[in-house]
């Protein structure tokens, strides 16, 4: 033989099967498609639920306000009321001591139906914000818990 001998291999490339490629294209799409619509779901869900959720909150913030608003003019007509009456003592009086008494009593129960006033507010409020809160509270406490579970 010669020096240079030659090689006549053959180089083999792996065959390309369209109809493989083609299922596992089709195999990733429905699977996106499957997630995709599941991902749809839950925020749709979610969705719904924090929309559940702000009606009930304003629904409580109207009646809670409605019941603060009653609340504020029932006290303003008593304090209304109070004055009145107390302007009426004091044209009723016919001494300056019975004057100083009648002012030192009123001033007296004014800052005593103020007190009290301020307390039923601070309460009607209070309530306020614990109602108007508490289904905002329940739709994020169960988005967290549902996040947990995922």
């Amino acid at each position: 033989m010669s020096k240079t001998a030659k090689s006549t291999e053959t180089v083999e490339f792996p065959s390309f099967d369209a109809s493989k490629a083609t299922d596992q294209i089709r195999a990733f799409t429905e699977k996106g498609v499957e997630q995709s619509k599941e991902v749809y779901a839950k925020m749709k869900a979610g969705a719904e639920d924090a929309q559940k959720a702000m009606e009930s909150s304003f629904e409580k913030a109207k009646t809670v306000g409605s019941e603060l608003s009653l609340k504020t003019i029932a006290a303003m007509r008593a304090n209304s009321e109070a004055g009145f009456s107390h302007v009426e003592a004091l044209l009723g009086a016919s001494t300056l001591a019975e004057v100083a008494e009648l002012q030192t009593a009123f001033f007296r129960k004014s800052f005593e139906r103020t007190v009290e006033q301020a307390r039923e507010i601070q309460a009607i409020a209070t309530k306020a914000a614990e109602e108007v809160a508490q289904p905002i509270k329940a739709a994020i406490e169960k988005s967290v818990q549902e996040l947990k579970a995922a």
